[in-house]
């Protein structure tokens, strides 16, 4: 398969296949002419990434997460630990953009909105000036 077929069959685009193998996440075969010659278990592990990504998990995540795949000597542990601390990061995202929500939404309802140059919204951003 070439990186097209791979890009469309996996749901990755094929710069994202470039920048994977750049980075050693994804090593296919290369024909004698120097193309790429990609195999069903490429195929297969790009699909992974995609979905992996999909979720969130990092770049570093994501070859951790690939070689305890590979690794049938693994503990379900340690991927309940990986994904454990993702959704914990998560969580965190989540609640930094509920506050941050939350003050907007005040904010904006505090604002009139109408012809009067006085702004809440604006007030709100120069008090965080520093002297």
């Amino acid at each position: 398969m070439n990186i097209g077929e791979v890009a469309e069959r996996a749901g990755v685009p094929p710069k994202t296949i470039r920048y994977y193998e750049d980075i050693g996440l994804i090593c296919p075969l290369r024909s004698d002419n120097g193309y790429r010659a990609f195999q069903p278990k490429d195929l297969h592990k790009l699909a992974f990434l995609g979905r992996a990504r999909a979720l969130g998990f990092s770049i570093e995540d994501c070859r951790t997460l690939l070689a305890l795949y590979d690794d049938s000597t693994r503990e379900s542990a340690q991927v309940k630990q990986i994904a454990e601390e993702h959704l914990h990061q998560i969580d965190e995202k989540i609640a930094q953009l509920q506050s941050m929500r939350n003050t907007l939404a005040h904010l904006v309802e505090a604002c009139q909105g109408d012809h009067r140059p006085d702004c809440p919204i604006l007030e709100d951003l120069s008090n965080t000036l520093v002297d």
